[in-house]
């Protein structure tokens, strides 16, 4: 029996309008060799597909779905607010609201701008960054993923003080060469390229705990470096917290880690589940942002007021009882579990988590620190544990550089049952000696 049957002809029918059948590359399967599941619908920890199929969801629409699908709360806000139109292009008091509600949790941004996604929050910050400061060049970390932005799809160049290489046609090489792409948790490699180009580094941009390669944890000596290199050549410090923001804490990563950037980049949670990206700082940063001050930034859904609802009263809900103390005893839990009884089953796995954001890595490494690291693991295992895991109802991301999230509405019954399937996948991969 075909349990997909439905799921497939979708994928033939998508593939005739989408290159690939989607709309972003990792929801092609193509890192796990298979064909996607085409979602209907969500409630709490599940998903359920086409064909009627129920998975629990460690996705969560890689990182919103923090409450859970369809959160009667946040459904019954959106269901008001929408009554009176989608959007305007014009001042909502809901903008306000939800930009108080960021700033008590991320005291950083003093004042910040909204935006439609994570990589216009993103590609605004470095925009601000160098019309700030009158340079060019920038620094990003191989692995660290910012969204689609020219000149941040850059691989490492070939040293560490080098200039790096597009990782995709169409970006103009006279944009790359203002790009440092550097080792992640790599301090001798940042202190060299700040030796030598110090004087023209507008910004670096980082992922205070990288979600793009994995869940990979900083050394907390690499980002206090990162402060302090900033500090004494007057760089700006830029924390894309899109991933991280109200995911890790409800101040993120910078709450965690006690270190304060000069500006941050928030998306994905802060929206409820909505297209909303948020970008700010201190002020003597952002009111050099248009109509203050000569750097440019507009958006037409910016603000949009269905999303600003959603956002208010997801983060509003984070706010009560414990909530990210909660959300990490489940992470533990679940990657606890996952590692013991891989050990059981003499496979080499290692677990990662910060509250409730999650990796796992099919290595005999002791620890993941770096995208050369992560690359180096067995992508059969991974891929072989996915689809059966898949078969038996529990959605993990579909590639190997993917974190994975849990929310307040996965159960005890939830992460018992993933980990006796789990147990019962190590069993067969196990003899498989891949």
């Amino acid at each position: 029996m075909n349990r997909t049957k439905l799921s497939k002809k979708a994928f033939i029918d998508s593939a005739k309008v989408f290159p690939g059948g989607v709309n972003s590359p990792v929801r092609a399967f193509k890192n796990v060799n298979s064909l996607p599941v085409f979602i209907k619908r969500g409630k709490g920890s599940y998903i359920y597909d086409l064909d009627g199929n129920k998975y629990i969801d460690y996705i969560g629409s890689w990182g919103p779905m923090i409450l859970g699908h369809a959160n009667a709360s946040v459904i019954a806000a959106i269901e008001k607010n929408i009554r009176y139109s989608t959007s305007f292009g014009a001042p909502t008091i809901l903008e306000t609201k939800l930009a108080n509600l960021i700033k008590k949790s991320f005291p950083s941004m003093e004042k910040m701008r909204m935006t439609s996604s994570g990589t216009e929050a993103t590609m605004s910050a470095i925009r601000l960054a160098r019309g700030f400061t009158d340079r060019d060049k920038i620094i990003k970390f191989e692995g660290c993923y910012h969204g689609h932005v020219d000149s941040l799809l850059v691989n490492a160049g070939s040293g560490a003080a080098t200039h790096g290489v597009p990782s995709s046609p169409g970006i103009p090489k006279d944009l790359i060469k203002h790009t440092y792409s550097l080792e992640y948790n790599n301090i001798n490699h940042l202190e060299k390229c700040f030796e030598k180009n110090g004087e023209n580094i507008a910004c670096v941009i980082v992922e205070p705990i990288a979600g793009n390669m994995n869940c990979v944890i900083p050394d907390l000596k690499f980002i206090k470096k990162l402060r302090t290199l900033c500090n004494k050549y007057k760089s700006i410090l830029i924390f894309d917290e899109v991933m991280t923001g109200f995911r890790v804490s409800n101040g993120g990563a910078q709450e965690l880690y006690k270190i304060k950037p000069d500006l941050t980049a928030l998306g994905k949670i802060v929206g409820g589940g909505m297209p909303v990206g948020v970008f700010g700082g201190k002020s003597k940063y952002m009111d050099k942002l248009s109509p203050l001050g000569p750097i440019y930034h507009a958006g037409t859904l910016s603000g949009n007021p269905i999303a600003m609802t959603a956002g208010i009263r997801t983060l509003e809900l984070l706010s009560k009882n414990n909530f990210h103390l909660n959300l990490e005893k489940k992470t533990k839990k679940l990657m606890d579990g996952l590692s013991n009884l891989a050990k059981k089953n003499d496979i080499e796995l290692l677990t990662t988590y910060a509250g409730g954001m999650f990796g796992f890595f099919f290595t005999d490494k002791k620890s993941i620190k770096n995208f050369t690291d992560v690359k180096s693991c067995n992508n059969k295992i991974f891929e072989k544990f996915f689809k059966i895991m898949l078969s038996k109802g529990i959605y993990f991301a579909p590639s190997s550089f993917e974190a994975g999230f849990i929310s307040s509405k996965h159960s005890q019954n939830d992460i018992d049952y993933t980990l006796k399937m789990a147990n019962d996948a190590f069993k067969k991969i196990s003899k498989l000696k891949l």
